[in-house]
């Protein structure tokens, strides 16, 4: 655990320090577009975020091949070289649409390109056991056919979500830690190396979010743009596909009593090959929802609209920052809940308390201007917006209450007007002026009443 707890350190510290300098190299290079009629923020914000995270994963690789408990993953497979071929390759392509804005389906035979390069090099689905049948084979052509369908669907998911500040990395980072708890439990408790790769690349996935998570967060100072989303999809669908394809369902089902069981204890990452993956199934969700609904408005697929999963929560009250947390809490309950259930599916309280949690994640969307407080101990911790309105404390000898404060119900005077209050008034600027002015037509005026007279 702890090699790779240092190759997530390495790889989010890399993340992290590349992705200022980055921001700078965006904003020389006018990778800033526009806003346009879907965007979200306010102002042009770089993009290229994802020139930092492909580092970052270069990194957390380079570490783990050094590291004597971790150079197995490199040493019985080339699943690694073939991992960064294919990341490679969309990152470079990802890129350029942050730059030039490449047609989508451009990007669409890019993403099947890279997905053939990790396939050629071995990273492809061997076999896909099936609930109640058992573990079926497959060809070299359906085996290859199912992978590259698996990588385009996943990134595309990933890029979908993309739209607020700190969504993607924050709900991969989710799926991420939830795939990894369960692939190095296949690894150390069940001892099958074949699942040391897959546990290496959620932890440099983690690794790579969380070190682009501080520039991301809401009012985001960069974007990962699509040379960081399509990315991090790749990433998590290699991660899923490494598991199916090289893990043996039969030295599984020694483990967990036959080849029955063994289907069963896998179905967290073969479920995803119907979905196509259930630790993202908000984003494929919202893939599948904005292919129909733009399909059903005689648009096309690939073109872009505000009827994503955030952009609703946003419209029906939720602010920014809620409506991310609101997204981060269902991928935490769907991810962490289907991995859970794999461990002990026949215990009851795992699903009493995803009952539960999805019960009150229904009642948050419920009540989207509902503003929660911290408690007083938590709020040097929290942003602003969640502590306490403190009363300020009135100035010696002000005759206003401390309650009494401008915007407030029943409120008097503020603090400004109490403090002009016990000072010397001073007529404004242009009074003197006009009085004198007024005294000089008086007098000329009786002057020249006296004349007449």
């Amino acid at each position: 655990m702890r090699d790779y707890l240092l190759t997530l350190c390495v790889t989010a510290a890399v993340t992290y320090l590349l992705t200022g300098p980055v921001r700078k190299f965006a904003i020389a290079t006018g990778a800033m577009p526009e806003i346009r009629a879907r965007d979200v923020h306010r102002e042009p914000t770089p993009r290229l975020g994802g020139i930092a995270m492909f580092f970052g994963l270069c990194a957390g690789l380079l570490v783990a091949a050094h590291l004597s408990n971790l150079d197995s993953a490199f040493e019985l497979t080339s699943e690694p070289r073939a991992l960064l071929s294919g990341a490679a390759l969309i990152w470079i392509i990802g890129v350029l649409d942050d730059k030039f804005e490449i047609d989508a389906l451009i990007k669409l035979g890019g993403q099947m390109i890279a997905a053939g390069v990790m396939v050629v090099q071995g990273l492809t689905i061997l076999w896909v056991p099936v609930p109640g049948i058992g573990t079926v084979s497959l060809t070299a052509w359906q085996g290859n056919l199912l992978t590259v369908a698996m990588v385009v669907i996943t990134i595309n998911a990933v890029n979908f979500v993309d739209g607020l500040d700190g969504l993607a990395a924050g709900m991969v980072c989710v799926a991420a830690a939830a795939f990894f708890l369960y692939a190095y439990r296949i690894w150390v408790s069940y001892g099958i190396e074949a699942a040391a790769p897959a546990t290496l690349f959620t932890a440099i996935l983690m690794g790579m979010c969380l070190g682009f998570l501080p520039h991301n967060m809401h009012p985001a100072r960069i974007f990962m743009g699509d040379s960081g989303s399509m990315l991090i999809g790749l990433v998590l669908a290699a991660s899923a596909i490494s598991i199916t394809g090289q893990v043996d369902p039969d030295r599984l089902g020694l483990f967990t009593g036959g080849e029955r069981g063994a289907t069963y204890a896998m179905l967290p990452v073969f479920m995803p090959l119907m979905l196509p993956l259930t630790i993202i199934a908000i984003p494929v969700a919202d893939l599948v929802l904005a292919i129909v609904r733009r399909t059903w408005n005689g648009q096309s697929p690939f073109a872009a609209d505000r009827g994503h999963l955030h952009h609703r929560l946003l419209q029906i009250g939720h602010s920014h920052s809620r409506a991310v947390l609101v997204m981060y809490f269902w991928s935490t309950l769907i991810s962490f809940g289907v991995v859970g259930y794999s461990v002990n599916s026949t215990s009851a309280w795992i699903v009493t308390v995803i009952v539960g949690m999805s019960a009150v994640g229904l009642v948050l969307l419920l009540l989207p201007r509902f503003t929660p407080r911290a408690p007083r101990w938590a709020e040097s911790f929290v942003p602003p917006r969640y502590r306490r309105r403190k009363s300020p404390v009135p100035a010696a000898g002000s005759p206003a209450p401390a309650a009494a404060l401008a915007g407030e119900p029943g409120g008097g005077a503020g603090p400004t007007e109490a403090t002009a209050s016990a000072e010397p008034a001073s007529p404004p600027a242009g009074v003197n002026g006009a009085t004198a002015l007024g005294a000089r037509s008086r007098l000329s005026d009786r002057r020249k009443a006296g004349t007449r007279g």
